[in-house]
């Protein structure tokens, strides 16, 4: 019998780099002339950012700053989900962005759809919050990993595990 080769697809976050990101973000806000003596900040909460800003501009302002730390670091963007911005106390205005960590159920069956309609000799299956594709030929699973760099799934993909 054939051993099957099998590899992982996540989507996961450095949270080290991640938050090494917002306190060079924090850094950058404080030195900035747009933000003297404004209350601007961005605090890490577990799996979600909280920004606070006098107005939406200077919130946007510190969110383009964020992604500029992130790109730098290696972080991937599609794995902030920003949240609407709301009033808060004091006249400023405040946002939360979650950070996507994982494939949810739904984007789980979108990359098995996506492998099955590759109509290659593998199995694709749902583990938690990762897909393991499992196939008897390497290249066929070569060819799915290269095939779903392709795809844009809304969420950032990482290919890990490969055994043979």
């Amino acid at each position: 019998m054939a051993k099957d080769c099998s590899f992982d697809i996540v989507s996961e976050v450095d949270m080290q780099e991640m938050d090494n990101a917002i306190n060079q973000t924090g850094k950058e806000i404080s030195q900035r002339y747009d933000f003297k003596g404004s209350k601007a900040e961005i605090v890490l909460d577990k799996d979600s950012l909280k920004l606070t800003a006098e107005d939406d501009y200077k919130l946007g302002a510190m969110l383009d700053i964020l992604r500029t730390k992130m790109v730098k670091r290696n972080v991937p963007l599609k794995c902030l989900q920003p949240g609407k911005i709301e009033p808060a106390s004091g006249g400023t205005v405040k946002q939360t962005i979650t950070i996507q960590k994982g494939i949810s159920k739904e984007k789980g069956k979108e990359v098995v759809s996506a492998v099955k309609d590759l109509k290659l000799k593998v199995q694709a299956q749902i583990m938690d919050d990762q897909v393991r594709v499992t196939g008897a030929k390497k290249d066929d699973l070569q060819m799915v990993i290269q095939k779903l760099k392709e795809n844009d799934f809304g969420i950032d993909l990482q290919f890990i595990n490969f055994r043979s």
